[in-house]
């Protein structure tokens, strides 16, 4: 049993990994080709597939150039004891890039998440005509964010960059190129993929927007006072249940409060969009992806996944327990949640089906994902790091502890539940067998503990990190593993963009969003509230939790981070409860909303891994999912847990 993990026809570990990649379409793929209908694909030699690849080489160079200048610096730093000042111009330039142009590149290649928990009980012409209006509202989206953008870059060109003094619009510039892209893409899928449905959608939206503009005079007094943010809610929750992408609905939703509300010009949604991806912690997000499927694809996670399997094999319930160590483990080289659930599930999936069948298996992968949303690096840390005050290198420290509490909550429903059905224990592994693992997984599991190092002892930022960790694994996978050739790895390149793009676009939308609900005054009604039910820290901490499992599982987790992080924070500190620990247990409470059955985008992830449906899934998944919201109500009314590492090396808040 302990030869059989990570061996492809009695191959070792760098071709078994070689051999499933050419089985595997990316994970972001998987999951986009599951949720959502592909058009054919495009003719070789016809003009749009040249657009296409030009679009996707321009992310490709924007990624790796930046990958280069961080280096760069982090070697003037230390060598010449001197820094690149301008380089936070041009990360600036690079993740307008990466989420306006790569955002375009995911939407060709349908991989921006939308909810389906109603669209697929829809009767199957239906369920095709939402997914039409879908398309014809991503088009009109497109087209009045890029009109806007021109409008904003038009404003704004005389202002100029503090170092380059270069024309500040340039930064802004990738944002109306990735909107024609999306609406060239949106045209060219309706029209091969939609037929007569997408006359029928664009002709009943173009009606309706028509009669709107015409008789706006009449009905724009309607939406006096509150009614302007209701109607935009409104909106929102139509067409995101109507499947919509996430990040369209965003921005319909934040035009519509604009155009109704008279809260700012249109021109301010533009402008929010920039701004939200100018932090230049946001690169470690792509580098991290980046260093994610270079270990997934490298012959890194194998080797990992196997020492594991020595290790706790031969506890009852072993391969899922396996899986939930793997997951805590491999969380710990990628901050991307899909990155680790492939790394660990197309390792581990024939033997997970064999003992403990495929929904099982999809089920404790999910639960362990949850787990995983603290152990660092994690995106989510990331996003809350680049919009609040609370330091990510406390958050990445203080997640720790919680998830590891998380990971033995699930191994012990694991063993009870074995137990109860009587399933036999694998024999121990030999000294031998363990030692060898161990002896192949020394140099993956020296990555975390870099990783760690690097941000605790300030010698590096996390972007920086970030950027050590894309070379380390290049280095294993290429120079010791030989697992990955110069073809595969541009094509990981491309995913990376493409997965970039999916998450910096909704970031980016997300960032007006917030912005429009700033403008409503919903946090001062969030305010009034909690003094409506009471003031207790108790209760605004269980009602945080619940808002943000159920905002997650409508805006695909992160977003939701993105909207309400800003706004609750603020809250919790004046109520007394320290920050760092509350962002924890919103980035928890986050990931259960991802992961929530029959609705969460990552649920389906996991699904199309493990290749079993979502109804037997999501039953399977219960009592997991009732284990990891105990462990998160442990996390969350035990503070100590959380705040222990980060006070032992001095990070407060």
């Amino acid at each position: 049993m302990y030869r059989t993990i990570g061996r492809v026809g009695g191959r070792d570990a760098a071709p078994a990994n070689r051999s499933a990649a050419r089985r595997e379409p990316p994970v972001e793929a998987m999951s986009a080709r599951a949720e959502f209908a592909s058009s054919a694909p495009v003719p070789r030699g016809s003009a749009l597939r040249v657009v296409e690849l030009g679009a996707e080489a321009v992310v490709a160079a924007a990624l790796l150039g930046e990958l280069g200048l961080v280096l760069a610096n982090v070697l003037a730093r230390t060598f010449l004891h001197h820094s690149f000042l301008w380089a936070d111009e041009t990360a600036r330039m690079a993740l307008a890039v990466l989420a306006f142009i790569g955002g375009a590149v995911a939407y060709r290649r349908r991989e921006h998440a939308f909810v389906r928990i109603v669209l697929g009980r829809f009767p199957a012409p239906v369920e095709r005509a939402c997914l039409a209006l879908a398309d014809t509202l991503v088009l009109l989206i497109a087209c009045v964010t890029g009109l806007a953008a021109l409008e904003f870059i038009q404003s704004s060109w005389t202002e100029r960059t503090p170092i380059l003094q270069l024309p500040a619009a340039l930064i802004a510039l990738p944002l109306p190129i990735g909107m024609a892209l999306i609406a060239l893409f949106a045209i060219d899928h309706l029209r091969r993929a939609h037929g007569s449905a997408a006359w029928g959608a664009a002709g009943a939206v173009g009606s309706a927007l028509a009669v709107a503009l015409a008789t706006q005079d009449d009905w724009l007094g309607w939406f006096a006072g509150d009614d302007a943010i209701i109607a935009a809610l409104s909106l929102f929750l139509i067409a995101i249940l109507a499947g919509v992408p996430v990040g369209f609905v965003l921005l319909l939703a934040t035009a519509c409060y604009l155009w109704i509300g008279g809260g700012g010009a249109m021109v301010v949604l533009p402008q929010t969009m920039v701004n939200g991806t100018g932090n230049f912690i946001l690169l470690a997000v792509p580098f991290f992806i980046l260093a994610g499927l270079v270990m997934e694809r490298g012959g890194i996670s194998v080797r990992l996944v196997r020492f594991i399997h020595t290790l706790v094999g031969h506890v009852r319930g072993g391969l899922l327990q396996v899986a939930v160590v793997s997951m805590y483990i491999v969380s710990g080289l990628s901050g991307s949640k899909p990155a680790d659930v492939a790394a660990v599930g197309t390792v581990m999936r024939d033997e997970l089906r064999e003992r403990h069948g495929a929904a099982e298996g999809a089920a404790v992968l999910a639960a362990a994902a949850v787990m995983g949303e603290t152990v660092p690096p994690s995106i989510a840390m990331l996003i809350v790091g680049s919009i609040t005050n609370v330091s990510v290198a406390g958050l990445f420290i203080g997640g720790l502890i919680p998830a590891a509490v998380m990971a033995l909550c699930l191994a012990a429903l694991i063993y009870a539940r074995a137990r109860r059905a009587n399933l036999p224990a694998s024999p121990r592994a030999a000294s031998n067998v363990m030692l060898r693992a161990g002896l192949g997984a020394i140099l993956p599991l020296l990555m975390p503990a870099m990783l760690l190092a690097g941000i605790l002892l300030g010698v590096a930022t996390p972007t920086e990190v970030a950027a050590g960790a894309v070379i380390y694994g290049l280095a294993l996978a290429v120079l010791v593993y030989r697992a990955l050739d110069w073809r595969r790895f541009l094509g990981t390149v491309i995913d990376t963009a493409s997965l970039t793009g999916v998450l910096l676009f909704i970031f980016a939308a997300s960032s007006g969003f917030s912005w429009t609900l700033t403008v409503a005054y919903l946090p001062q009604r969030l305010v009034a509230l909690l003094h409506a039910v009471g003031t207790g820290t108790d209760v605004f901490m269980a009602g945080s939790i619940a808002l943000l499992v159920g905002v997650g599982v409508l805006l695909e987790g992160l977003p939701s981070l993105n909207v309400l992080a800003p706004l609750l924070l603020p809250i919790a500190g004046k109520l007394g409860l320290s920050e760092l620990h509350y962002a924890l247990v919103l980035i928890i409470a986050m990931g259960v909303g991802g992961f929530m059955p029959l609705a969460g985008v990552g649920f389906y992830v996991c699904c199309a891994i493990m290749r079993c449906d979502v109804e037997s899934a999501s039953r399977a998944m219960l009592p997991y999912l009732a284990v990891v919201l105990i462990g998160l109500l442990i996390v969350a009314f035990v503070p100590a847990l959380a705040l222990f590492l980060p006070h032992y090396f001095g990070f407060r808040g």
